[in-house]
């Protein structure tokens, strides 16, 4: 337990309105029944802190490691590269141990023999591997392979600012998402602002254009194709050409080429490319010259979702072509808008999920008055200094209203809502009453355990719920966790996911409610 989990135990433990010497007759109680020599006390803290220390040692050890060879922050490395360079650890010794452990990795990691690209996270877990195959210390076997995998990489002073710089572009995408408040708009200019400082910076001040466009399934035109290219965004001066237009799989172009191989493709000098899809029609034809290139979008699965494009068409230079670490950079950038984009559809997952398990509690508790939603929004100076935003409230006619326009909760603005903030801080369910009625503050956990939302539940007068209501709730509240726990897995996780309902294959936003149905279905068939 932490401070702020051991206080709200101790809080729901003596409950509300309880005197100060009853306060005082149970720190005395507890001061005494603990029983633990200081000696004790000490060696407990030294070898939790000595376990925590060197956890996170390893991990940004790793993850420097990864960075260093990861110089222009593509994201990945590749699996051949890295197997080729471990094959000559210990003169070469250990070739069966990397057998084994690259053979574990794929069962881990399916899509990897068909991509052969190592994310950090595969990336860490492949040395791992490595490590425990070895005999003897695991710990000192990874040090070891850290440090022959750190000398076997050189990089010069500029090369290390530039990977600096590349990294900060690429943090600022993943902040715009998770302050955007759920929308895109934010994560597609920080997009664009990374690929400009970028060209700036490291491409010889290219002028640069670039666009998104995601895949949609085709309903305007099926005889076009089952589906099609939506450009949902682009740098400022392309708008008029190219923002909401759709592209269809029998028109001039290569991005379908680029979906369905999964692979980019440059095209060093489009003057020269007799299947090039130009939007903007003004220019004359003697000025469409430059270098054109378009990259996948992934998800976490390695399905492709949309294109990344970037072309210097509006540049007057002769030589504008894309160079090798430009393209690996911008290969990054298509990696860090698709994290922040899946981040924002896992939100959106999570609240029409919530509507759905809302949905489900309204007939079963009329003794509950209202219940209302919030997600944290984390402060943009520090970790701790949160908002929360009002999402859904429902009331106990079935009424819902989905905030659409922000309404942030500061604490220091809400000294009489700070049980939301302690039920936030403790990721715990805090009891409390206010005003006279009755709150149930319950956390939506991320998977590290941590709040990423609550439940404000609103009884009134009544204290307890119930039985049979207490019970609709709790069972409401496990199945939400466990519905969201998933969305989040599915939106992060390499892996493949597991479909247990035919009706999860659809892939759009109803799967999230489907998602509650289908824990409440599984624990209905272990009960019988």
């Amino acid at each position: 337990l932490n401070l702020p989990q051991f206080v709200q135990l101790l809080e729901t433990f003596v409950g509300e309105n309880v005197s100060l010497p009853t306060v005082k007759r149970l720190t005395a109680f507890i001061k005494e029944e603990y029983k633990q020599t200081e000696e004790e006390k000490v060696e407990q803290l030294e070898k939790v802190n000595i376990d925590n220390s060197h956890l996170a040692q390893q991990k940004l050890l790793l993850e420097a490691l990864f960075e260093r060879w990861d110089s222009n922050a593509s994201g990945f490395l590749d699996l051949e590269e890295v197997e080729a360079v471990l094959g000559a650890f210990n003169e070469g010794m250990e070739k069966e141990t990397l057998k084994k452990a690259k053979k574990c990795l794929c069962s881990r990691y399916p899509q990897l023999s068909r991509v052969g690209k190592l994310s950090p996270e595969a990336f860490q877990t492949f040395l791992q591997l490595v490590a425990s195959e070895f005999t003897g210390n695991e710990d000192e076997a990874m040090d070891n392979l850290v440090e022959f995998l750190t000398t076997t990489v050189e990089r010069s002073h500029t090369e290390c600012l530039q990977s600096l710089a590349r990294r900060k572009w690429l943090h600022n995408i993943q902040q715009a998402a998770e302050s955007s408040r759920a929308s895109m708009e934010p994560v597609y200019k920080a997009v664009f602002k990374a690929l400009s400082q970028d060209a700036e910076a490291h491409g010889d001040n290219k002028k640069i254009s670039a666009y998104i466009a995601l895949l949609e399934e085709n309903q305007l035109s099926p005889e076009r194709g089952q589906i099609l290219l939506h450009y949902v965004a682009c740098t400022a001066h392309d708008a008029p050409y190219v923002l909401n237009q759709i592209l269809y799989k029998d028109m001039k172009g290569v991005s379908f080429a680029v979906v369905e191989e999964g692979k980019p493709i440059h095209v060093p000098r489009v003057q020269l490319h007799a299947n090039i899809h130009f939007w903007n029609y003004d220019r004359p034809v003697e000025e469409r010259k430059g270098s054109l290139l378009v990259l996948p979008l992934h998800d976490a699965h390695w399905r492709v979702f949309g294109i990344l494009g970037l072309d210097t068409l509006q540049d007057q230079c002769e030589e504008t072509v894309f160079l090798t670490h430009e393209i690996s950079f911008y290969q990054g950038v298509s990696h860090a808008f698709s994290k922040a984009y899946h981040h924002i559809c896992a939100l959106e997952n999570i609240l029409h999920m919530t509507l759905t398990a809302l949905d489900w509690l309204y007939p079963r508790t009329p003794s509950i008055h209202t219940v209302t939603a919030y997600l944290v929004e984390p402060g943009k100076d520090k970790a701790w200094d949160y908002a929360l935003r009002k999402t859904i409230t429902t009331d106990s006619t079935g009424q819902k209203e989905i905030h659409t326009s922000p309404v942030l909760l500061l604490r220091k603005e809400n000294l009489l809502r700070d049980y939301l903030f302690k039920c936030i801080d403790s990721s715990e369910v805090v009891h409390t009453s206010v005003c006279g009625e009755y709150h149930i503050a319950v956390p939506l956990r991320d998977l590290s355990g941590q709040a990423l939302g609550m439940f404000d539940i609103n009884t009134g007068h009544h204290q307890k719920l119930p039985p049979h209501e207490q019970k609709d709730l709790q069972r409401m509240l496990k199945m939400t966790q466990a519905a969201c726990s998933e969305i989040l897995r599915r939106s992060i996780e390499e892996t493949e996911p597991t479909y247990i309902l035919e009706a999860e294959h659809m892939a759009n936003w109803r799967h999230a409610g489907i998602l509650f149905h289908r824990f409440m279905l599984q624990e209905l068939r272990e009960c019988i």
